[in-house]
């Protein structure tokens, strides 16, 4: 049975995205040799490196305001532009000049310095919580050029006129990124101690480890800012992508507006339930340093191009297909996708306010009444509650949403239903890299917690 302690030292819901840092024990070599390899290894990670922006243009090429439909290949090659036509220097200028802009806001915006959780090392990396700060200056900003010029200005037509070449742009800067990031780990650090390598991105293998991270933090030490580290990881992950979606989305609508004279009902969902979504991702923004991302995947390919390119580029799709594509849903669809959408955020968000509290603050009355199973290791895991329903249950929230994005395109496509699918399965394919790590780690504890909450991330389901 479950035993509960209400003091115990340490506190520890088991999620995809939540990992011990722990896994290794301050014995034995700092940085071992990676011996698991993960996405079918050195060809996987391979075939993820050169796929994955040949499917970022391919979704561009399949939904243009002409159509949107399954791509043929007459249809294809009746799009291509060249390879010339992929390159767009006013873009390339464009997106340094985002990233610019991001830099400064980190400079200059005020926010609390926060320490990470403890590396295996000992040490904790800090961090610059301002992230939301910055959502909010550079949302205003775009909003007050709205007010003042109209949806025709510039700034909104310049999105529209260049998406393929700010496409391009973000692709070349996350391989150049990525580049960085692995040949800079090579870099012995001034004190002549060792870099901490990620447990799975030190295999010897270039590809291999250029696609994975090989680097757990890699850091700037801006030279105007001796004592602040700059944490390349943790500013790609919400930043550059999140944002920037949020700023598409709204170009998308104001384009919408100058084409037909008006923003739809479903426009303004599809705005209004992703702008949440990375609204409320920044206002957590500290709940991102206890995710894989942070505590245990290094930063290489995989997180540079899914940050950079691959979170605002596809999953603008919904927006940017109704600039060109309006469908008006009317009051009652309208009503039943806002009631799809509430459901997934509930879910989502309340089983993670319970997660992060019940680590925090085990005592909390809102907390305090939850059954768990305390390991070994010395971490509980949560039987009941939330947590109790779903090893994951987090995760069908998310999935939820992820439908309440889609919904308002109406079924003229499935293209904008692309989200879906593909959410699908990256959250099985969290949630199994999730359960391998742990049973690795937890042995008999974590067997005997699968007989207690038997389901991975539907109740009843799967």
């Amino acid at each position: 049975m479950p035993r509960k302690k209400v003091n115990a030292p340490k506190a520890a819901t088991v999620d995809a995205q939540k990992v011990d840092t722990k896994d290794v024990k301050a014995v034995g070599p700092l940085n071992p040799k990676t011996t698991h390899y993960e996405f079918a290894g050195p060809i996987g990670a391979l075939g993820v490196t050169l796929l994955t922006p040949a499917f970022t243009y391919l979704l561009y090429f399949a939904c243009n305001p002409a159509s949107c439909s399954i791509p043929t290949i007459s249809g294809l090659q009746s799009q291509w532009p060249g390879w010339a036509g992929l390159f767009d220097p006013e873009a390339i200028r464009a997106y340094l000049k985002w990233w610019q802009l991001l830099l400064m806001l980190w400079v200059v915006i005020p926010g609390p310095w926060v320490e990470g959780t403890e590396l295996r090392d000992g040490t904790r990396a800090r961090y610059k919580m301002n992230g939301f700060r910055t959502f909010v200056v550079v949302i205003a900003m775009q909003i007050a050029v709205l007010l003042r010029y109209g949806p025709g200005h510039s700034v909104f037509t310049f999105v529209w006129e260049h998406y393929l070449g700010l496409i391009t742009a973000a692709c070349l800067f996350s391989f150049a990124l990525a580049i960085h990031v692995y040949a800079s780990s090579y870099i012995p650090i001034k004190n002549g101690g060792s870099k901490l390598l990620a447990l799975g991105g030190n295999s010897g293998n270039v590809v291999y480890d250029f696609f994975i991270g090989r680097e757990l933090n890699p850091t700037l030490n801006l030279p105007f800012l001796p004592d602040q580290p700059f944490d390349i990881k943790q500013f790609a992950e919400l930043r550059p992508g999140i944002i920037l979606w949020a700023i598409l989305n709204i170009a998308f609508a104001a384009h919408q507006f100058v084409e037909f004279g008006r923003v739809t009902d479903s426009m303004v969902l599809v705005c209004v339930f992703q702008g949440w979504y990375c609204l409320d991702s920044l206002w957590n923004e500290e709940a991102v340093l206890t995710t894989m991302d942070i505590t245990t995947d290094g930063f290489g390919f995989m997180l540079s191009f899914g940050d950079l390119v691959w979170v605002p580029f596809t999953y603008s799709l919904q927006a940017r297909y109704l600039a060109s594509h309006p469908v008006d849903l009317g009051l009652w669809k309208s009503i039943g996708i806002i009631a799809v959408q509430l459901t997934g955020y509930y879910i989502f968000r309340s089983a993670n306010t319970q997660k992060n509290t019940f680590r925090n603050t085990p005592t909390h009355p809102s907390v305090s009444h939850l059954t768990y199973l305390q390991t070994s290791y010395g971490t509980k895991l949560i039987t009941s509650g939330w947590w109790g329903t779903a090893r994951h249950i987090n995760y069908l929230g998310d999935w939820i949403m992820a439908w309440a994005w889609c919904l308002p395109t109406g079924f003229a496509t499935p293209i904008t239903y692309f989200y879906v699918g593909y959410f699908a399965v990256l959250l099985v394919h969290r949630e199994r890299r999730d359960e391998e790590k742990c049973g690795r780690k937890y042995g008999k504890d974590w067997e005997e917690y699968k007989g207690s909450v038997r389901w991975r991330i539907v109740p009843y389901v799967y």
